[in-house]
């Protein structure tokens, strides 16, 4: 058996060419698995997930195939939980993220809470045993049946966006007999730094309360019925990788309540957000310390309640899609990797020229030569592409990849655009391995459909 140093020096070696969408370096294979704790490459049985081989998976339910870890996700917890200690702030998944009751389930047995955005969430949450009273509601768009499933469920805090939303649920909360513990979302007019298309923060967005309207609207909102005023919340993006935007829109806050407290009104809670970002190139990013960091020097001498809400930063990293190569095509001078894998499982790369790393499941395959290629989908979309001029050892029909950080905004946004069912998905945790969810037929894709007998 070759050892598994030696291949992994022999992966090092094959240093990749620069990444023209970014025009940076790219990770070599033995560098991204480096950094990933859960993933190894092993001589013999090829790239490992917690001591499972993630051919075995393929091999099992066929690919494209999503496949997370259980324990990269509770160390992920873990670590952020300890960075927090101290400032007695809740934990709350951020739903959108990853959605999968197995996922949640593994968060709620943490002790986890749920931010959550629609109505189909919060069923969700419940139904993974996250307590009511641990569940937040947020979302610029919540309809009135939402409104009246969280009051009815009795959830434990609900994040009003707008004065409009703010008199709409005043209405039903008092026509229920019920009373809604609100936090105003404010709009700090922050920079995340980030894609704009996940910026949220700022004062062209669509989300939250402008600054200069909030305290007034808080002290409105502690006269109507059916309202109980809480606190405040913020959340200025996705896939921050600085500290530098949470201190500004934080220290912005802690304005907010010290003004509001001046005037007369009870604030006890601080909703943080979420938003912290990964490393997918192995990038730097803000850690959790840091995080904690920013809080505990704006917020924490205001004796307030706080909570946090990451999603990315917990699952990201934890989860792969696996993908086998088509075939590959040469034309005018470009190496096409076609992968079985499409845009309508993994749409990151089409929407946001998203970077995710590539590994070979074989270890054969990944310590040959590398050369320029591009990775695109089979989907009959120019979009549809993975990667371009991605360093990628040469790749045979039917060899095998892991798609890196796809855990977060992976199988939670699939479509089944072009007819294709949504992909097979499976656990892992300390060598075993479980299926929790079997690829949907491709007749489910018309099973509630229904022609007229005058067609």
């Amino acid at each position: 058996m070759v050892p598994l140093d030696l291949t992994l020096y022999s992966l090092a070696m094959h240093a990749p060419q620069p990444d023209r969408l970014t025009d940076t370096a790219e990770p070599t294979i033995a560098e991204l698995i480096a950094a990933r704790p859960h993933l190894s490459m092993h001589a013999m049985d090829g790239l490992m997930m917690d001591g499972v081989p993630l051919a075995r998976v393929a091999d099992a339910l066929g690919t494209p195939a999503w496949v997370y870890s259980a324990g990269a996700m509770r160390a992920r917890y873990r670590a952020l939980a300890g960075a927090l200690d101290g400032l007695g702030a809740h934990i709350h998944y951020a739903v959108k993220a990853n959605d999968h009751l197995a996922v949640l389930r593994v968060f709620a047995a943490e002790g986890a809470g749920a931010d959550v955005v629609s109505g189909g969430e919060l069923l969700r949450a419940l139904a993974a045993g996250i307590a009511p009273e641990r569940v937040v509601f947020s979302g610029v768009g919540k309809s009135a049946a939402e409104l009246r499933l969280a009051l009815e469920r009795q959830i434990g805090q609900i994040n009003v966006e707008s004065a409009e939303e703010l008199d709409m649920l005043s209405g039903i909360a008092a026509g229920m007999g019920r009373t809604a513990r609100i936090a105003l979302r404010v709009n700090p007019d922050v920079e995340a730094g980030t894609h704009a298309k996940i910026s949220t923060g700022r004062a062209r967005d669509k989300f939250g309360i402008p600054y200069r309207e909030a305290v007034a609207l808080y002290s409105r909102a502690a006269g109507l019925p059916g309202i109980a005023p809480a606190g405040l919340a913020v959340h200025i993006g996705s896939q921050i990788l600085s500290v530098a935007p949470y201190r500004a829109a934080f220290a912005r806050l802690a304005e907010l309540v010290r003004d509001l407290r001046a005037a007369g009104q009870s604030v006890d809670t601080m909703d943080c957000g979420g938003g912290l970002g990964i490393g997918y190139r192995n990038e730097p990013a803000a850690s959790p310390a840091a995080l904690a960091g920013a809080i505990r020097a704006t917020l924490g001498g205001l004796d307030l309640k706080l909570v946090v809400e990451p999603g990315r930063w917990l699952v990201g990293p934890v989860g792969v899609l696996l993908a086998s190569v088509v075939l590959v095509k040469r034309s005018e001078g470009t190496r096409f990797v076609v992968l079985d894998a499409a845009m309508n499982d993994l749409v990151r790369p089409a929407m946001y020229e998203a970077w995710h790393g590539m590994v070979p499941l074989s270890a054969v395959d990944a310590a040959r030569p590398a050369s320029p290629a591009d990775i695109v989908g089979p989907v009959c979309e120019t979009g549809d592409t993975f990667a371009r001029d991605r360093s990628a050892p040469p790749l045979a029909p039917h060899a095998r990849v892991a798609i890196l950080d796809a855990g977060a905004y992976g199988a939670v946004m699939s479509s089944t655009y072009n007819a294709r069912p949504l992909a097979a998905a499976a656990m892992v945790a300390d060598g075993e391995w479980a299926t929790i969810r079997a690829r949907q037929p491709v007749e489910a894709l018309w099973a509630g459909e229904h022609v007229p007998n005058w067609v």
